[in-house]
């Protein structure tokens, strides 16, 4: 695959339990938790190999540079369901690879979509799944999981949305932001003191902060404080049967009605 050849490294499936064994070790690392408490341990990954699903995972000459795991919606659906992806590094191009490669697993068996949640809070992903990919965001649920204790949720509540990416034909949409001069301002300002919710005479825009993984770190109340605001501005949003289409390189949400997207 051109794309893993870009990224360096090589993808396949992961089967059997020495292979699974270091996918689980490497999920854990990820998400900061005890290498006994993985978010997906290696019995459960081999369950879901066993059923049908596909554990990927992307290697290079450190070991385990990237992995996930699809399972089949419902066999009406014609979807996949992704239910965790994760890659040691953002600037290589490793996790856009492992999408492909999960896509390219899924075209073959039939799906005709994929789909997965992430915390609406964490721009790199909401770049990653909207503008390259070409996902769309549909729904916005209030604390997903509930309380998960690992090192990249922290205390946080858990609101995710659930993107929807089309397999055989994604469009990636490429936005510079809202023009904050012409565009409709939401009065209440964001937790940082700066504008944040806006619409213009197409739809709705929200902006996330940059980086509130290291926020809850470093700040954990105003993390929270970020994670009202943005649950406050995008839920009566979506509510209303507004679809996140787009995300900006600035960090702005962009949402235009169902029938427009």
């Amino acid at each position: 695959m051109r794309a893993a050849t870009r990224a360096g490294v090589r993808i396949r499936l992961a089967e059997d339990l020495p292979t699974l064994e270091p996918v689980s070790r490497f999920l854990a690392g990820v998400w900061q938790t005890p290498e006994s408490q993985p978010p997906t341990a290696s019995e459960v990954l081999r369950a879901f190999a066993h059923a049908g699903g596909a554990v990927h995972y992307a290697s290079d000459g450190d070991g385990v540079a990237a992995a996930s795991v699809l399972l089949f919606c419902s066999p009406t659906s014609l979807a996949v369901y992704s239910m965790i992806a994760a890659a040691r590094t953002s600037d290589r191009g490793v996790g856009f690879a492992l999408k492909q490669a999960q896509r390219a697993w899924a075209l073959e068996r039939g799906a005709t979509s994929m789909v997965w949640t992430f915390d609406p809070l964490v721009s790199r992903n909401a770049h990653f799944n909207l503008a390259k990919l070409g996902a769309s965001a549909t729904e916005y649920t209030v604390d997903f999981y509930g309380q998960i204790d690992d090192g990249i949720n922290g205390h946080d509540e858990t609101d995710r949305l659930t993107a929807v990416w089309p397999l055989s034909d994604p469009h990636p949409v490429h936005l510079a932001g809202p023009d904050l001069e012409s565009a409709e301002l939401d009065p209440r300002p964001a937790p940082d003191g700066e504008p944040f919710s806006a619409r213009d005479e197409n739809g709705h825009w929200c902006r996330v902060p940059v980086d509130v993984v290291t926020m809850r770190r470093q700040d954990q109340p105003l993390a929270a404080k970020w994670r009202a605001a943005v649950r406050d501005a995008l839920l009566p949003v979506f509510d209303a049967g507004f679809t996140a289409t787009g995300f900006s390189r600035s960090g702005w949400y962009y949402l235009t009605r169902k029938e427009q997207s």
